[in-house]
């Protein structure tokens, strides 16, 4: 549901790759050592465009005094994320992926409260990984809604969402939305979960945002992924094709060990788990397909 892409609307140059300063590849590879986010040679040039709409912020003139900052000066951390709020700009929409949600209301959600519903707490808890400007965990908290009144009548409902990018997550808290991101949203939902905020835009209604915990997390951060446990749906949806396979190999082994046992885990529909990872069950469903961590009580683990 969410498309993380290296892109500018004002690009600060486009060289050829042959053209760009070399210090740039150094910082390419330095923001992939941070995040892992890897730009392809030929793609360097967006590289190029974000730091320097960064040096044209600080006055900076040259890509090695760049480099000094995002390495030696006392400001470099601080800069480093700048550096990625730059690097990482959403594309997405509400209501993305409507096979996805079917698949989730439908089949995974009325399975999840049957084999939770010997348990004396009844929670459910979602991580939309990569969350960008809010529109996946805003989406999925509608739908649990819609549900909190039957299947979920008494539930708990926590929608975890974190994003690399701190503009991100903040427009996110916020909630509020044009048409464009609006577009694939129906009168019902519009009416029901949002209340008209300026001209052509609506903000998601308190009882939705009540459900969502937003915060900045870097999937490369370890220390970090270990403390986000006991999930039973984790959303991570075109984020990890900007990560190559050991970067990626590294963060789907932290969302199965994050999963409980019967969770699902959903990526893109373009991405798969293909030599990456073997012990997730692929399941299809109608349009779309989930990834399944077996449970205890299965016999296939």
């Amino acid at each position: 549901m969410t498309t993380h892409q290296m892109v500018s609307a004002t690009p600060f140059s486009s060289p050829s790759a042959a053209a760009i300063d070399p210090v740039f590849r150094q910082i390419r590879d330095l923001v992939y050592k941070v995040c892992g986010i890897f730009q392809l040679e030929e793609k360097l040039y967006l590289m190029a465009d974000a730091c320097g709409r960064r040096m044209k912020q600080l006055g900076i003139r040259t890509p090695r005094e760049y480099w000094d900052l995002l390495t030696a000066h006392s400001s470099r951390e601080a800069e480093i994320r700048q550096l990625l709020n730059e690097v990482t700009i959403g594309e997405t929409c509400l209501f993305r992926s409507q096979p996805q949600l079917d698949a989730l209301r439908k089949v995974i959600l009325p399975e999840l409260v049957e084999d939770k519903n010997k348990q004396v707490i009844k929670r459910l808890r979602i991580w939309s990984a990569g969350c960008s400007t809010g529109e996946e965990p805003y989406t999925l908290a509608m739908n649990m809604l819609e549900e909190s009144e039957h299947l979920l009548k008494g539930w708990t409902i926590e929608i975890l969402a974190t994003d690399l990018n701190d503009r991100s997550v903040e427009t996110a808290k916020v909630g509020i939305y044009g048409d464009y991101a609006l577009r694939s949203t129906s009168d019902y939902f519009r009416r029901k979960y949002f209340t008209p905020a300026g001209e052509k835009k609506l903000e998601v209604r308190p009882e939705v945002k009540k459900l969502i915990t937003f915060s900045r997390l870097n999937l490369q951060d370890d220390s970090r992924m270990l403390f986000m446990k006991g999930m039973d749906l984790i959303f991570c949806c075109n984020v990890l094709i900007y990560f190559d396979g050991p970067s990626k190999s590294k963060v789907i082994d932290h969302y199965y060990s994050n999963l409980n046992f019967g969770g699902y885990f959903f990526l893109g529909t373009s991405e798969s788990l293909l030599k990456l990872n073997d012990k997730f069950h692929l399941v299809h469903f109608p349009g779309t397909i989930a990834y399944w961590k077996p449970s205890l009580k299965s016999g296939k683990l």
